[in-house]
């Protein structure tokens, strides 16, 4: 079977439709992390995302490709405030991936839009650095949906990377329209809601309706790689059997629910936050001996100490009621430890 591609936009890349989201690598070794990225590449996956806020992914994706560099696509991403900022991660980030040019540099969850000539200075300093070839297209990345909007509208932007799975909802269908319309490639992270999709080849069918969107998959074990890189060669169709399991699935994660993002993070008690929030379905969706180990069970009664300062609510991407939503998943917790629920 032929290669699904997809072309992000303007900038006229056109890779297979699996990127590779390099943010869970920061969590092994060097020799590992080298090991699962040379192994997509030669599995057919062009598409390497990673962050200056990734520790040292980074460093791994340079070690990987120093030496092939020209044969893939590699985005990064500046969570700088300043245009000064912006500029000493990007010098950064050309040393660790062992490059002299990023293909997509991107701003990394603003709380605004850049624009040329505002009072931070970001979009000016990328401008610049794409007159002198350290980057090749301008991108954003959001969790907020008029954040992501403003920025389509500004024609200023060439890709956007925003959360879209399944269980997306009808205005994050939009932007997905908006984007094609605008010729702006449409990076999709969170393609498995952070764990809270379990089936990958329901998540891939759903984004192959899409033919502007590129999926970026989180990869840690070289069990998940070979997964995706079996839909390089065999894409995942969209079958009666998986669009039922679709329609099940987002019948029970209607409502509010925690998509991990972790951008109400740190806390001021220091509750793991982006893990908590959502524990009840993790333990029903994903179960595993980790969520109920000794050091589990201490982060989840971390909980208590909760001061109710509304710090975490207020940083929401998504609105939630944080706090509230702590104290349920605390609640479900403990009857599941107490054996009066049965999450099996």
């Amino acid at each position: 079977m032929n290669q699904v591609q997809v072309r992000l936009g303007k900038t006229e890349i056109l890779v297979n439709k699996n990127g590779f989201g390099a943010l869970p690598i920061q969590r092994i070794s060097d020799e590992a992390a080298v090991h699962l990225l040379r192994k997509a590449y030669d599995g057919g996956i062009r598409f390497f995302d990673t962050a200056r806020a990734y520790s040292d992914s980074e460093h791994k994706v340079g070690l990987a490709f120093e030496k092939i560099r020209e044969n893939l696509y590699i985005a990064t991403k500046s969570g700088a405030q300043t245009g000064e900022a912006m500029r000493e991660d990007l010098k950064k980030s050309l040393e660790n991936l062992k490059t002299d040019y990023i293909d997509i540099y991107q701003f990394h969850n603003p709380a605004f839009c850049p624009r040329p000539g505002d009072n931070s200075g970001l979009y000016d300093a990328a401008l610049e650095a794409k007159k002198e070839g350290k980057i090749r297209h301008i991108g954003i990345t959001n969790h907020r949906l008029a954040v992501a909007g403003e920025a389509i509208e500004s024609g200023l932007y060439e890709t956007l990377q925003f959360p879209f799975c399944y269980l997306a909802t009808e205005k994050d269908e939009e932007l997905v329209r908006k984007c094609k319309e605008a010729d702006m490639g449409f990076i999709a992270m969170k393609a498995l809601s952070g764990g809270l999709i379990t089936n990958s080849a329901a998540a891939y069918a759903h984004a192959a309706q899409y033919d502007n969107v590129l999926p970026i998959w989180g990869v840690q074990k070289e069990k998940e790689l070979d997964e995706f890189l079996s839909y390089v060669t065999n894409p995942p169709a969209m079958t009666k059997q998986t669009a039922e399991l679709i329609e099940k699935d987002r019948a029970e994660l209607s409502g509010e629910f925690c998509r991990g993002c972790g951008y109400c993070m740190p806390c001021p008690v220091n509750i793991e936050i982006n893990n908590c929030a959502r524990m009840s379905l993790l333990l029903r969706r994903s179960p595993s001996e980790a969520q109920l180990t000794q050091e589990a069970q201490k982060k989840m009664l971390n909980i208590e100490n909760c001061l109710h300062c509304n710090q975490c609510k207020g940083k929401c991407p998504y609105g939630l009621d944080t706090p509230a939503l702590l104290q349920k998943n605390l609640e479900d917790y403990k009857n599941v430890l107490a054996g009066k629920v049965s999450v099996s």
